[in-house]
């Protein structure tokens, strides 16, 4: 990640994500958000809210379907990636727009609340994108945590 810059943006949906995909078949969704700052104003006891920020934000694979189904316009969300600039030219002027290649992005629970549900069809990877062995609850081989039977003796009462 040497040379990138790591940004983690708070702000509202401005418009339904729009999800696409490539030739090669990859989703990718694409969506906007708005973050304006608030301060406080001491002197008229009020809040005064900055300039907006308008981000572009895009979202690949399996995570953009997910995006997609998942959030809207007006929805607060947190997004986590890497801010990079784009330059164009449009009337004959160069412009420059910023996008976050979003790692993550989730919703903002500080007003809201969520229900998450898993992937039902979505396999683990072990690093390198090799499948980690499943048993059968879902949870990788030699696991102790993720088993849900308990083992012969086991007792939630405190051994003293």
């Amino acid at each position: 990640m040497a040379g990138e810059t790591p940004i983690t943006v708070v702000g509202n949906v401005v418009a339904d994500p729009e999800l696409r995909f490539t030739p090669g078949g990859a989703a990718v969704a694409n969506f906007r958000i708005a973050s304006t700052p608030r301060t406080y104003d001491r002197t008229t006891n009020e809040w005064k809210d900055g300039d907006t920020l308008f981000l572009s934000v895009s979202v690949w694979r399996q995570q953009a379907e997910n995006v997609a189904e998942s959030i809207k316009r007006g929805d607060r969300v947190i997004v986590v990636g890497r801010l990079g600039q784009r330059q164009y030219e449009k009337d004959g002027e160069r412009k420059s727009s910023y996008e976050v290649q979003a790692e993550e992005v989730g919703p903002a629970l500080k007003n809201a609340t969520a229900h998450v549900a898993k992937n039902g069809q979505q396999q683990r990877t072990q690093g390198y994108g090799q499948q980690a062995p499943q048993n059968g609850y879902g949870a990788p081989q030699g696991d102790p945590w993720g088993q849900q039977q308990r083992p012969q003796g086991y007792s939630d009462e405190p051994p003293f």
